[in-house]
């Protein structure tokens, strides 16, 4: 004998544990909800994927989430981009004193590739960088222009790197001030 309100006996092989929950009116609404809420929503439904206009990589450094989100809305490209943040930016990426956070990058950006359709990589580094002094010392960023040749450096070195990873990524590369100022290279 099988309840009214199951679609098929639960000893069914045909459908096996599919069918086993009640259908009634309350599961109807669910599947009703979610149902309009995909078709309402489409990116949920497949939110991990989609055509983004890049992977912007940051530092880790707490003064500069807001002027780096302030900086990708004047862009325009909030909700546009994928975001990879470790220490030093760029310099996390290619200095020899973090080797080992290299591989973590390169995989994460790989991924943003696959999922995202990502045309292009936007290296964020700041001034007053923490891990710059860590990696090539304090007489590297003793002053403005010794700090800006040793950023503009990695980010160079970076662009190389990419060039050779993933050839088919354009670089944006940047400087950013305390004040949220971006300086460009190319």
């Amino acid at each position: 004998m099988t309840d009214s309100t199951v679609l098929h006996p639960t000893a069914c092989t045909c459908c096996g544990d599919m069918l086993r929950q009640r259908f009634d009116r309350r599961r109807f609404l669910q599947l009703s909800a979610g149902a309009g809420v995909i078709a309402a929503f489409p990116q949920l439904a497949f939110g991990a994927e989609g055509n983004y206009e890049a992977m912007l990589l940051t530092c880790i450094d707490p003064r500069f989430p807001e002027p780096t989100i302030n900086y990708m809305k004047g862009r325009n490209m909030i909700g546009k981009y994928s975001q990879f943040t470790f220490a030093g930016a760029s310099i996390g990426v290619v200095a020899p004193a973090f080797k080992t956070w290299a591989p973590a990058f390169w995989e994460n950006l790989a991924a943003s590739m696959q999922l995202h359709h990502i045309p292009k990589v936007i290296a964020m580094n700041h001034r007053d960088c923490g891990a710059a002094k860590i990696a090539y010392g304090a007489d590297a960023v003793k002053d403005k222009a010794t700090e800006t040749e040793t950023h503009k450096a990695a980010l160079m070195e970076f662009k190389k790197q990419v060039g050779e990873k993933q050839p088919s990524l354009k670089v944006e590369l940047g400087l950013m001030s305390i004040d949220g100022k971006v300086e460009m290279f190319s």
